[in-house]
């Protein structure tokens, strides 16, 4: 049984759908469903079973989850929204949950892969996106409590105290299908490839943090990418190996950060012209935004990992060619 935690989420549910394409359907999905529209997500996806995120923490903590082998654990489930400032919540969701699944995963001695995040950088300038703790800066408390956690994994693996795999992924910013449900959350791309179909306009920003119009950056990396990296680490399908130890905290990005302006004619491309116009950086932004994000992809390749990033490019035009689950 391969366990997915945040599985009707935007990550979550591409990993469900990647690994039903490796011919793997004996997926237990956890979630929360408070948002019903997340259901969408996993249209056409097959799975054994389903549980609540809550009674899945209360199954694991007291050991009556009741299944008899785990082949791997893929641990998206986390609360991503930036502007959430309940640090007890956050904490409790991102962290201590964490640790349970952690501290299931070696009871039943499965490979542990889970989403961490480029948001523990913060407000890190070219050259500084390495995981060093001289980097680490996060801005608000989501980063603060992936942090935490990358900082429990990183400490267990110094003293030896990790019997099995476990990697940690610093997921840049991401884009791809099943991600309209996350409504202000959703990636630019989602946000640019709307206004484009419903105004034949994208509006980005005005000069700021030393950019030009337009020339912030940011390492935009496809969801798919992102998917496969996981059963890379859980040595899933294709990347099924001889049981090898992983344990890392690494960065999934592509390693190339692109504008702003890209992102525009990427869209263009699929969607057809439309103008561009710049407006004016809210003051309350400035001194919380990433004008620039890239990945060092030492981290990963130490791992031995070789695997390829899609061009920003190529992943907006098979975005697009998915059919996106709607309430339609």
């Amino acid at each position: 049984m391969y366990i997915v935690t945040g599985a009707a989420g935007f990550i979550g549910s591409n990993l469900v759908h990647e690994l039903n394409l490796q011919g793997i359907t004996n997926i237990l999905v956890v979630d929360s469903l408070a948002d019903s529209s997340k259901l969408f997500n996993l249209r056409g996806a097959r799975f054994t079973d389903y549980m609540d995120k809550r009674q899945f923490r209360r199954a694991i903590n007291e050991g009556a989850l009741g299944i008899s082998h785990v082949d791997a654990i893929f641990h998206q489930g986390a609360c991503s929204n930036t502007l959430v400032d309940d640090g007890v919540y956050m904490m409790d969701n991102n962290y201590t949950c964490s640790v349970e699944v952690l501290n299931y995963a070696i009871a039943v001695n499965a490979p542990l892969v889970y989403a961490s995040t480029a948001a523990v950088y913060g407000l890190s300038g070219p050259g500084h996106f390495t995981p060093h703790l001289q980097n680490e800066n996060p801005l608000n408390v989501y980063g603060f409590s992936k942090l935490v956690f990358d900082h429990h994994i990183r400490h267990r693996i110094s003293q030896g105290a990790l019997p099995i795999t476990v990697v940690g992924l610093r997921y840049f910013n991401v884009y791809g299908p099943r991600e309209q449900h996350k409504g202000r959350m959703a990636s630019v791309i989602h946000h640019f490839s709307k206004q484009i179909l419903e105004t034949r306009r994208v509006k980005l920003f005005a000069g700021s943090g030393g950019y030009t119009d337009g020339e912030q950056r940011r390492d935009f990396v496809y969801v798919r990418d992102l998917a496969r990296l996981n059963m890379y680490f859980a040595q899933v399908g294709p990347y099924a190996s001889s049981h090898k130890l992983y344990q890392a905290v690494a960065n999934a990005g592509t390693g190339r950060a692109r504008s702003f302006n890209e992102v525009a004619r990427a869209l263009m491309l699929v969607h057809g012209e439309a103008s561009i116009e710049y407006m004016p950086m809210p003051a309350d932004l400035h001194s919380r935004y990433q004008h620039f994000t890239e990945a060092d992809l030492s981290s990963l390749r130490e791992t031995g990992c070789d695997l390829q990033f899609t061009s920003l490019e190529d992943g907006i035009r098979e975005t697009f060619a998915v059919a996106e689950p709607s309430l339609a």
